[in-house]
Protein backbone atom coordinates (compact mmCIF):
# COMPACT_ATOMS: atom_id res chain seq x y z
CA UNK A 1 0.00 0.00 0.00
CA UNK A 2 1.23 3.70 -0.43
CA UNK A 3 1.57 6.33 1.98
CA UNK A 4 -1.16 8.00 3.62
CA UNK A 5 0.03 11.32 1.71
CA UNK A 6 -1.56 9.54 -1.28
CA UNK A 7 -4.80 9.20 0.46
CA UNK A 8 -5.32 12.64 1.75
CA UNK A 9 -4.71 15.14 -0.58
CA UNK A 10 -5.66 18.74 -0.22
CA UNK A 11 -7.37 20.08 -3.30
CA UNK A 12 -10.25 22.22 -5.14
CA UNK A 13 -13.47 20.65 -5.42
CA UNK A 14 -16.13 19.39 -6.40
CA UNK A 15 -14.53 16.41 -7.60
CA UNK A 16 -11.33 14.36 -6.69
CA UNK A 17 -11.52 12.40 -9.86
CA UNK A 18 -13.28 15.44 -11.98
CA UNK A 19 -11.17 17.82 -11.16
CA UNK A 20 -8.25 17.16 -9.38
CA UNK A 21 -7.45 13.86 -11.44
CA UNK A 22 -7.32 15.84 -14.51
CA UNK A 23 -5.35 19.02 -13.22
CA UNK A 24 -2.68 16.28 -12.65
CA UNK A 25 -2.81 15.05 -15.89
CA UNK A 26 -2.78 18.73 -17.45
CA UNK A 27 0.39 19.42 -15.74
CA UNK A 28 2.06 16.35 -16.62
CA UNK A 29 1.09 17.15 -20.16
CA UNK A 30 2.53 20.53 -19.72
CA UNK A 31 5.91 19.62 -18.25
CA UNK A 32 6.43 16.67 -20.81
CA UNK A 33 5.49 19.30 -23.93
CA UNK A 34 6.44 22.63 -23.16
CA UNK A 35 6.69 23.37 -26.41
CA UNK A 36 2.72 22.27 -27.13
CA UNK A 37 1.10 25.96 -27.87
CA UNK A 38 -2.46 23.99 -28.52
CA UNK A 39 -4.32 21.36 -26.49
CA UNK A 40 -7.73 18.85 -27.45
CA UNK A 41 -9.00 17.21 -24.51
CA UNK A 42 -11.59 14.30 -25.19
CA UNK A 43 -13.71 13.14 -22.06
CA UNK A 44 -15.12 10.07 -22.06
CA UNK A 45 -17.09 8.03 -19.80
CA UNK A 46 -17.94 9.48 -16.35
CA UNK A 47 -16.07 12.41 -17.23
CA UNK A 48 -18.00 13.02 -20.25
CA UNK A 49 -21.39 12.35 -18.61
CA UNK A 50 -20.84 15.07 -15.93
CA UNK A 51 -17.95 16.91 -16.42
CA UNK A 52 -19.90 20.16 -16.67
CA UNK A 53 -21.89 20.07 -13.45
CA UNK A 54 -18.07 18.28 -11.84
CA UNK A 55 -16.35 21.49 -13.57
CA UNK A 56 -14.11 19.12 -15.50
CA UNK A 57 -13.79 21.27 -18.71
CA UNK A 58 -13.24 24.53 -16.27
CA UNK A 59 -10.19 22.96 -14.46
CA UNK A 60 -8.49 21.44 -17.95
CA UNK A 61 -8.51 25.31 -19.17
CA UNK A 62 -7.79 27.25 -16.48
CA UNK A 63 -4.60 25.02 -16.40
CA UNK A 64 -4.10 24.66 -19.84
CA UNK A 65 -4.75 27.38 -20.99
CA UNK A 66 -7.92 28.70 -22.25
CA UNK A 67 -7.53 30.41 -25.07
CA UNK A 68 -5.37 27.25 -26.35
CA UNK A 69 -7.50 24.08 -25.38
CA UNK A 70 -10.76 22.96 -26.54
CA UNK A 71 -12.29 19.80 -24.37
CA UNK A 72 -15.04 17.64 -26.22
CA UNK A 73 -17.40 15.89 -24.72
CA UNK A 74 -16.76 12.23 -26.02
CA UNK A 75 -18.85 9.12 -25.59
CA UNK A 76 -20.33 8.31 -22.37
CA UNK A 77 -20.59 4.30 -23.15
CA UNK A 78 -17.84 1.83 -24.28
CA UNK A 79 -15.38 -0.44 -22.52
CA UNK A 80 -13.05 1.68 -21.21
CA UNK A 81 -10.18 0.56 -18.47
CA UNK A 82 -11.70 3.17 -15.97
CA UNK A 83 -14.92 5.13 -16.28
CA UNK A 84 -12.53 7.95 -16.32
CA UNK A 85 -11.34 8.29 -19.17
CA UNK A 86 -9.29 11.37 -21.12
CA UNK A 87 -7.11 11.47 -24.25
CA UNK A 88 -5.26 14.65 -24.46
CA UNK A 89 -3.54 15.93 -28.11
CA UNK A 90 -0.94 18.43 -28.09
CA UNK A 91 -0.23 20.59 -30.70
CA UNK A 92 2.99 22.41 -32.04
CA UNK A 93 1.37 25.00 -34.47
CA UNK A 94 -0.46 22.64 -36.41
CA UNK A 95 1.44 19.43 -35.93
CA UNK A 96 0.66 16.35 -33.54
CA UNK A 97 3.17 15.99 -31.13
CA UNK A 98 1.62 13.51 -28.56
CA UNK A 99 -0.98 11.90 -28.06
CA UNK A 100 -2.01 10.28 -24.29
CA UNK A 101 -4.66 8.91 -22.45
CA UNK A 102 -5.28 8.94 -18.48
CA UNK A 103 -7.82 7.30 -16.28
CA UNK A 104 -8.56 9.16 -13.14
CA UNK A 105 -9.39 6.94 -10.91
CA UNK A 106 -10.57 8.35 -7.88
CA UNK A 107 -8.93 10.20 -4.88
CA UNK A 108 -6.86 12.44 -7.24
CA UNK A 109 -4.63 9.57 -8.62
CA UNK A 110 -4.69 8.94 -12.48
CA UNK A 111 -3.21 6.32 -14.05
CA UNK A 112 -2.27 5.57 -17.89
CA UNK A 113 -1.77 2.36 -20.45
CA UNK A 114 1.79 3.73 -21.72
CA UNK A 115 3.15 6.22 -19.81
CA UNK A 116 4.49 5.98 -15.93
CA UNK A 117 2.90 8.03 -14.11
CA UNK A 118 4.82 9.61 -11.03
CA UNK A 119 2.65 8.10 -8.23
CA UNK A 120 4.38 7.26 -4.78
CA UNK A 121 5.71 3.47 -4.48
CA UNK A 122 4.29 1.30 -1.88
CA UNK A 123 5.42 1.77 1.57
CA UNK A 124 3.75 -0.60 3.75
CA UNK A 125 4.31 -4.43 3.45
CA UNK A 126 0.90 -6.01 3.81
CA UNK A 127 -2.39 -5.55 1.79
CA UNK A 128 -5.27 -6.73 3.87
CA UNK A 129 -6.08 -6.04 6.98
CA UNK A 130 -6.06 -9.08 7.91
CA UNK A 131 -2.18 -9.00 7.13
CA UNK A 132 -2.11 -5.56 8.89
CA UNK A 133 -3.95 -6.82 12.13
CA UNK A 134 -2.05 -9.50 12.57
CA UNK A 135 1.83 -7.89 12.30
CA UNK A 136 0.07 -5.41 14.92
CA UNK A 137 -0.74 -8.12 17.18
CA UNK A 138 2.64 -9.98 17.09
CA UNK A 139 4.50 -7.06 17.79
CA UNK A 140 1.97 -5.45 20.18
CA UNK A 141 1.18 -2.38 17.90
CA UNK A 142 -1.44 0.00 17.65
CA UNK A 143 -2.39 0.51 13.77
CA UNK A 144 -1.22 4.61 14.31
CA UNK A 145 1.94 3.03 15.37
CA UNK A 146 1.85 0.74 12.44
CA UNK A 147 1.37 3.57 10.73
CA UNK A 148 4.31 5.12 12.42
CA UNK A 149 6.51 2.60 11.37
CA UNK A 150 6.03 2.04 7.67
CA UNK A 151 5.23 5.42 6.52
CA UNK A 152 6.95 8.09 5.57
CA UNK A 153 8.94 9.95 8.49
CA UNK A 154 6.99 13.01 8.48
CA UNK A 155 3.73 11.43 7.95
CA UNK A 156 2.43 12.77 11.39
CA UNK A 157 3.33 16.37 10.08
CA UNK A 158 1.24 16.00 7.28
CA UNK A 159 -1.46 14.64 9.34
CA UNK A 160 -1.15 18.20 10.63
CA UNK A 161 -1.20 20.12 7.74
CA UNK A 162 -4.16 17.38 6.24
CA UNK A 163 -6.23 18.60 9.87
CA UNK A 164 -5.65 22.02 9.76
CA UNK A 165 -6.77 21.92 6.48
CA UNK A 166 -10.14 19.97 7.06
CA UNK A 167 -10.63 22.43 10.24
CA UNK A 168 -10.24 25.38 7.59
CA UNK A 169 -12.82 23.97 4.88
CA UNK A 170 -15.47 23.19 8.18
CA UNK A 171 -14.71 27.24 9.09
CA UNK A 172 -15.16 29.14 5.61
CA UNK A 173 -18.37 26.05 4.63
CA UNK A 174 -19.77 27.73 7.77
CA UNK A 175 -19.52 31.28 7.45
CA UNK A 176 -20.61 31.07 4.15
CA UNK A 177 -23.97 31.91 3.09
CA UNK A 178 -26.07 31.93 -0.09
CA UNK A 179 -27.03 30.01 -3.50
CA UNK A 180 -24.02 26.72 -5.08
CA UNK A 181 -23.08 27.22 -8.24
CA UNK A 182 -24.49 25.12 -10.97
CA UNK A 183 -28.37 26.10 -11.47
CA UNK A 184 -29.71 23.84 -9.28
CA UNK A 185 -30.75 26.70 -6.82
CA UNK A 186 -29.36 24.58 -3.86
CA UNK A 187 -29.13 26.87 -0.86
CA UNK A 188 -26.62 26.55 1.72
CA UNK A 189 -27.62 24.85 5.30
CA UNK A 190 -24.26 24.85 6.73
CA UNK A 191 -24.30 28.15 8.81
CA UNK A 192 -28.09 27.71 9.09
CA UNK A 193 -27.49 24.37 11.16
CA UNK A 194 -24.70 26.08 13.23
CA UNK A 195 -26.17 28.77 14.67
CA UNK A 196 -30.07 27.99 14.92
CA UNK A 197 -31.08 25.65 17.57
CA UNK A 198 -34.59 24.57 19.44
CA UNK A 199 -35.40 25.67 23.19
CA UNK A 200 -34.39 23.49 25.63
CA UNK A 201 -31.95 21.20 23.09
CA UNK A 202 -31.18 18.05 23.98
CA UNK A 203 -27.74 16.92 24.19
CA UNK A 204 -28.52 13.89 21.61
CA UNK A 205 -30.22 16.90 19.01
CA UNK A 206 -27.10 19.61 19.57
CA UNK A 207 -25.27 16.68 18.66
CA UNK A 208 -26.85 15.44 15.10
CA UNK A 209 -27.18 19.47 14.38
CA UNK A 210 -23.92 19.91 14.88
CA UNK A 211 -22.29 17.03 13.32
CA UNK A 212 -24.73 17.84 10.32
CA UNK A 213 -23.40 21.35 9.97
CA UNK A 214 -19.73 20.72 10.07
CA UNK A 215 -20.45 17.54 7.76
CA UNK A 216 -22.46 20.40 5.36
CA UNK A 217 -20.05 23.31 5.69
CA UNK A 218 -17.10 20.62 3.90
CA UNK A 219 -19.38 19.54 1.49
CA UNK A 220 -20.77 22.63 0.53
CA UNK A 221 -17.61 24.28 0.02
CA UNK A 222 -16.53 21.23 -2.19
CA UNK A 223 -19.79 21.97 -4.29
CA UNK A 224 -18.66 25.21 -4.86
CA UNK A 225 -15.35 24.33 -5.63
CA UNK A 226 -13.12 25.25 -2.84
CA UNK A 227 -10.41 23.86 -0.83
CA UNK A 228 -11.32 20.32 0.82
CA UNK A 229 -8.99 17.47 1.78
CA UNK A 230 -9.98 13.94 0.15
CA UNK A 231 -11.07 10.95 3.13
CA UNK A 232 -11.50 9.46 0.71
CA UNK A 233 -12.60 12.14 -2.44
CA UNK A 234 -13.33 15.11 -2.56
CA UNK A 235 -17.31 13.91 -3.06
CA UNK A 236 -17.65 12.15 0.44
CA UNK A 237 -15.14 14.75 2.10
CA UNK A 238 -17.49 16.16 4.81
CA UNK A 239 -17.95 12.79 6.91
CA UNK A 240 -14.45 12.28 8.73
CA UNK A 241 -13.34 15.79 9.26
CA UNK A 242 -17.09 16.34 10.60
CA UNK A 243 -16.94 13.42 13.12
CA UNK A 244 -13.43 14.29 14.27
CA UNK A 245 -14.11 18.18 14.81
CA UNK A 246 -17.25 17.16 16.67
CA UNK A 247 -15.19 15.09 19.25
CA UNK A 248 -12.49 17.93 19.85
CA UNK A 249 -14.79 20.52 20.13
CA UNK A 250 -17.12 18.69 22.41
CA UNK A 251 -14.81 15.64 24.46
CA UNK A 252 -11.68 18.46 24.05
CA UNK A 253 -9.67 15.58 22.34
CA UNK A 254 -5.91 16.61 22.50
CA UNK A 255 -5.10 17.49 18.86
CA UNK A 256 -2.45 14.16 19.03
CA UNK A 257 -4.87 11.95 19.47
CA UNK A 258 -6.42 13.51 16.44
CA UNK A 259 -3.66 12.86 14.12
CA UNK A 260 -3.85 9.24 15.30
CA UNK A 261 -7.28 9.23 14.79
CA UNK A 262 -6.66 10.26 11.00
CA UNK A 263 -4.04 7.97 10.77
CA UNK A 264 -6.44 4.82 11.84
CA UNK A 265 -8.88 6.34 9.23
CA UNK A 266 -6.22 6.06 6.11
CA UNK A 267 -5.40 3.15 7.14
CA UNK A 268 -9.03 1.67 6.32
CA UNK A 269 -9.16 3.73 3.12
CA UNK A 270 -5.80 2.42 2.06
CA UNK A 271 -7.12 -0.96 2.66
CA UNK A 272 -9.89 -0.12 -0.03
CA UNK A 273 -8.33 1.88 -2.46
CA UNK A 274 -5.72 -1.08 -3.01
CA UNK A 275 -8.21 -3.70 -2.97
CA UNK A 276 -11.24 -2.39 -4.21
CA UNK A 277 -12.15 1.13 -5.55
CA UNK A 278 -12.87 4.52 -3.77
CA UNK A 279 -14.15 6.26 -7.41
CA UNK A 280 -18.10 6.26 -7.57
CA UNK A 281 -17.85 6.20 -11.32
CA UNK A 282 -16.53 3.13 -10.94
CA UNK A 283 -18.03 1.08 -7.91
CA UNK A 284 -21.19 3.83 -6.99
CA UNK A 285 -21.17 5.58 -3.99
CA UNK A 286 -20.78 2.68 -1.63
CA UNK A 287 -16.99 3.32 -2.53
CA UNK A 288 -17.01 7.01 -1.47
CA UNK A 289 -19.58 7.40 1.22
CA UNK A 290 -19.39 4.21 2.70
CA UNK A 291 -15.61 4.27 2.60
CA UNK A 292 -15.52 7.49 4.08
CA UNK A 293 -18.31 6.05 6.82
CA UNK A 294 -15.54 3.41 7.46
CA UNK A 295 -12.94 5.60 7.90
CA UNK A 296 -14.45 7.68 10.14
CA UNK A 297 -15.73 4.50 12.12
CA UNK A 298 -12.70 3.57 12.61
CA UNK A 299 -11.24 6.76 13.77
CA UNK A 300 -13.99 6.93 16.69
CA UNK A 301 -13.40 3.42 17.69
CA UNK A 302 -9.68 4.47 18.64
CA UNK A 303 -10.49 7.72 19.53
CA UNK A 304 -12.56 5.83 22.54
CA UNK A 305 -9.53 3.07 22.79
CA UNK A 306 -10.94 0.08 21.39
CA UNK A 307 -8.81 -2.22 20.00
CA UNK A 308 -7.99 -4.05 16.34
CA UNK A 309 -11.10 -6.26 16.39
CA UNK A 310 -13.34 -3.55 17.55
CA UNK A 311 -11.82 -1.04 15.04
CA UNK A 312 -12.59 -3.71 12.52
CA UNK A 313 -15.78 -4.60 13.03
CA UNK A 314 -16.95 -0.95 13.29
CA UNK A 315 -15.28 -0.10 9.72
CA UNK A 316 -17.12 -3.48 8.69
CA UNK A 317 -20.64 -2.65 9.83
CA UNK A 318 -19.77 1.25 7.68
CA UNK A 319 -19.09 -0.48 4.44
CA UNK A 320 -21.88 -3.77 5.06
CA UNK A 321 -24.68 -1.11 5.20
CA UNK A 322 -23.79 1.10 2.44
CA UNK A 323 -23.54 -2.04 0.36
CA UNK A 324 -25.33 -1.02 -3.27
CA UNK A 325 -25.39 2.81 -2.77
CA UNK A 326 -25.52 4.27 -5.66
CA UNK A 327 -23.98 7.29 -7.45
CA UNK A 328 -26.83 9.27 -8.76
CA UNK A 329 -25.84 12.73 -8.72
CA UNK A 330 -28.56 15.56 -9.89
CA UNK A 331 -27.39 17.53 -12.77
CA UNK A 332 -24.25 15.76 -12.59
CA UNK A 333 -23.57 18.36 -9.64
CA UNK A 334 -22.06 17.43 -6.22
CA UNK A 335 -24.78 18.66 -4.59
CA UNK A 336 -27.83 16.17 -4.24
CA UNK A 337 -27.92 13.74 -2.89
CA UNK A 338 -23.93 14.55 -1.79
CA UNK A 339 -24.44 16.92 0.55
CA UNK A 340 -26.92 15.53 2.86
CA UNK A 341 -25.41 12.07 2.31
CA UNK A 342 -22.10 13.22 3.93
CA UNK A 343 -24.16 14.30 7.08
CA UNK A 344 -26.06 11.13 7.01
CA UNK A 345 -22.93 9.34 7.44
CA UNK A 346 -21.12 10.97 9.49
CA UNK A 347 -23.79 10.64 11.65
CA UNK A 348 -23.81 6.77 11.28
CA UNK A 349 -20.34 6.84 11.72
CA UNK A 350 -20.67 8.19 15.53
CA UNK A 351 -23.88 6.20 16.20
CA UNK A 352 -22.28 2.32 14.94
CA UNK A 353 -18.68 2.20 17.61
CA UNK A 354 -22.29 0.86 20.24
CA UNK A 355 -22.39 -2.83 18.34
CA UNK A 356 -18.20 -3.15 18.73
CA UNK A 357 -18.40 -2.30 22.63
CA UNK A 358 -19.85 -5.06 23.41
CA UNK A 359 -20.98 -8.03 20.98
CA UNK A 360 -17.27 -8.18 18.34
CA UNK A 361 -16.26 -11.30 19.11
CA UNK A 362 -19.73 -12.89 18.16
CA UNK A 363 -19.48 -11.31 14.46
CA UNK A 364 -19.52 -13.12 10.78
CA UNK A 365 -17.63 -11.19 8.30
CA UNK A 366 -14.68 -9.27 8.67
CA UNK A 367 -13.60 -6.28 6.88
CA UNK A 368 -11.74 -7.18 4.23
CA UNK A 369 -14.84 -10.16 3.40
CA UNK A 370 -17.45 -6.38 3.54
CA UNK A 371 -14.64 -4.57 1.26
CA UNK A 372 -14.58 -6.99 -1.14
CA UNK A 373 -18.10 -7.85 -1.63
CA UNK A 374 -18.91 -3.79 -1.97
CA UNK A 375 -16.16 -3.87 -5.19
CA UNK A 376 -17.96 -7.12 -6.71
CA UNK A 377 -21.04 -5.51 -5.96
CA UNK A 378 -19.87 -2.06 -7.05
CA UNK A 379 -18.98 -3.86 -10.53
CA UNK A 380 -22.50 -5.32 -10.80
CA UNK A 381 -24.51 -2.03 -10.70
CA UNK A 382 -25.37 -0.89 -14.01
CA UNK A 383 -23.46 2.04 -15.25
CA UNK A 384 -26.74 4.57 -15.03
CA UNK A 385 -26.00 4.43 -10.89
CA UNK A 386 -22.67 5.10 -11.05
CA UNK A 387 -21.54 8.70 -11.44
CA UNK A 388 -23.20 9.03 -14.95
CA UNK A 389 -26.36 11.01 -13.88
CA UNK A 390 -28.12 8.58 -15.82
CA UNK A 391 -30.50 7.08 -13.12
CA UNK A 392 -31.63 7.04 -10.06
CA UNK A 393 -32.39 10.20 -8.47
CA UNK A 394 -30.72 12.20 -11.23
CA UNK A 395 -32.94 10.28 -14.05
CA UNK A 396 -36.62 11.00 -11.94
CA UNK A 397 -35.27 14.83 -11.11
CA UNK A 398 -36.14 17.27 -13.79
Amino acid sequence: MKSLKSLYKIGRGPSSSHTMGPEKACKIMLSDFPEANRFRVILYGSLSATGKGHLTDKVIEETLGKNRTEVVFGETDGNFKHPNKMTFFAYKDDSLIAERTYYSVGGGAIVTDDVNVAEEKDVYPHGSFDEIKSFCEENNMKLWQYVEVFDDGDVFSYLKTIWDAMKDCIKQGLSASGILPGGLQTERKAKTLYEQYALNESPAARQNRMVCAYAYACSENNASGGRVVTAPTCGSCGVLPAVLYYLEQTDEVPEREILKALAVAGVIGNVVKTNASISGAECGCQAEIGVACAMASAAVAELYGMNLDQIDYAAEIAIEHHLGLTCDPICGLVQIPCIERNAVAALRALNEVTLPMFITGSRKISFDEAVRTMYETGVDLGKKYRETAQGGLAKLFK
